[in-house]
């Protein structure tokens, strides 16, 4: 079993720039791919980043290249997704996901694990 915890969200005024950062819990965390996904009120869960176990690849949808970007410290357990040049509708809650298959993929099925998210707010 894998715990995660977020952290890093926040009120941030469109522009800005915010660091997230997932803690996990465990001595197999380089075994798996993390992910970033985000949900905003009233829609689906999105994908947002992922990076495979090693960190040597990383992964984005179309629509975030270039204004996120995805990395992990494998001897702290952490994964961070550092956001610039934020817009109003980047605001949602994002939760970090685990996947025990090193796939890194964009679906969220593929994950095993999740942790409780961490609100972020873009004002315009």
């Amino acid at each position: 079993q894998v715990q995660l915890v977020e952290s890093g969200g926040g009120l941030v005024q469109a522009g800005g720039s915010l660091r997230l950062a997932c803690v996990a819990s465990g001595r197999t965390f380089s075994r798996y791919a993390m992910g970033w996904f985000r949900q905003a009120p009233g829609k689906e869960r999105e994908f947002v980043a992922a990076i495979s176990g090693s960190g040597g690849t990383a992964y984005y949808p179309d629509s975030g290249k270039g204004r996120f970007t995805i990395s992990r410290d494998n001897a702290k357990n952490t994964v961070y997704l550092q956001m610039n040049s934020l817009k109003p509708e980047d605001t949602a809650v994002y939760y970090c996901a685990a996947d025990k298959r090193n796939y890194g993929s964009s679906s969220r099925t593929s994950y095993d694990y999740w942790g409780q998210g961490t609100q972020v707010t873009v004002s315009s």
